[in-house]
């Protein structure tokens, strides 16, 4: 999850964040995804950075020594499309983004162009997924 090394959680406003958003669709989508994470992750929103949404977070360790913080899932909603960030590592969010919908998919993020695009059941489903396998893979949280 290098992505995330210089992205600390902070306590800049996840509202005027979204209210940023130039396009109003992509605005009005931001806002549902602050919903069904927030519902589904059970976690109060926080930036992370200056452009990523987080829930929960994690403390991670790896072999070579590195370590830090990351969100346990999170979304952005960037001018292209949104990024949505779940667990990498697991075999199970392969499966599930099969039944997504429309998106590409990168090593560590879901780019969506739009909500109506995707299943928000299998959206649901792997913001769970996510957390319960990081929360498997680093249990001293």
């Amino acid at each position: 999850m290098g992505y995330e090394l210089k992205t600390k959680q902070n306590d800049r406003s996840v509202i005027e964040f979204i209210e940023e958003v130039e396009s109003e669709k992509k605005k009005e989508d931001a806002y549902r995804l602050l919903d069904i994470f927030t519902e589904t992750s059970g976690y109060e929103a926080k930036m992370w950075g200056a452009s990523i949404i987080g829930f929960g977070s994690y403390h991670y360790k790896y072999p070579t020594g590195h370590e830090g913080d990351a969100p346990l899932v999170g979304f952005s909603p960037r001018k292209a499309r949104h990024s949505l960030y779940f667990a990498t590592g697991d075999d199970k969010r392969a499966e599930l983004l099969e039944q997504l919908g429309k998106h590409k998919s990168g090593k560590a993020c879901v780019y969506v162009n739009k909500l109506e695009d995707i299943d928000t059941d299998v959206l649901q489903e792997l913001i769970r997924q996510s957390i319960t396998f990081l929360k498997q893979t680093y249990p001293d949280q």
